[in-house]
């Protein structure tokens, strides 16, 4: 039996609506980060990427922002959960690691490796990725801040990706923009870091988009 075009276009149509409906989704970007990231100190949606998603969808980014965050974590340790803490659905990764690396002297070069295996597996999957850099503590001393400042800047170099300089931007050295440990942001400094990072943020959203 032959069945009229017109009645196997609009057959075909409503078949294929649910997938064309799943590849137009909001684009799914992950955080993967330490406790500046994870909400430590904060309210329910009051973390980074839940505040950067609501900014990226005011601009009108159909958006999905993970929370890949953990307290304490170190480079070593976003690389050794990156299979787990980073849905094969998403398509796009910032990656905020390091200031704890810095904090415990971790060897510069020991850091800059599980970096870069992160970004390998990145690549892998095709994700577009923005680095959020970090700068060693002062009172990790001159010599360790050489060695440590300028891992970013290469990684971003080398992998051919965006570098947004230093995450804490505008918050660091500022006490009214921080909790009271003097470290993690409070709900004002963390809308301070969502302000400065979101043009990079649009970028790495229509990056995704576009390898989507």
């Amino acid at each position: 039996m032959r069945f009229p075009r017109l009645f196997v276009l609009v057959v075909l149509g409503v078949l294929l609506a649910p997938l064309n409906a799943l590849a137009d989704g909001p684009v799914k970007i992950v955080v993967l980060g330490d406790s500046l990231v994870a909400g430590y100190g904060l309210a329910a949606g009051r973390d980074f990427p839940a505040r950067l998603e609501a900014a990226l969808r005011a601009r009108g980014k159909d958006v999905s922002v993970v929370n890949a965050g953990v307290t304490g974590d170190t480079a070593s340790g976003g690389l050794s959960r990156f299979e787990r803490s980073v849905p094969e659905d998403a398509k796009g990764l910032i990656l905020e690691l390091g200031i704890n690396d810095a904090m415990r002297r971790i060897d510069p070069q020991k850091t800059e490796r599980a970096l870069r295996a992160i970004l390998d597996k990145a690549r892998e999957r095709g994700m577009a990725v923005l680095i959020a850099g970090m700068v060693a503590p002062r009172s990790a001393g001159t010599d360790y801040a050489v060695r440590f400042d300028p891992i970013y800047g290469r990684l971003a170099e080398d992998y051919g990706v965006p570098l947004y300089p230093f995450f804490l931007d505008g918050v660091a050295g500022k006490p009214e923009l921080k909790l009271a440990d003097g470290i993690h942001p409070n709900p004002e400094g963390v809308e301070v870091l969502v302000t400065r990072i979101l043009p990079k943020a649009e970028e790495l959203v229509e990056r995704a988009a576009a390898a989507k």
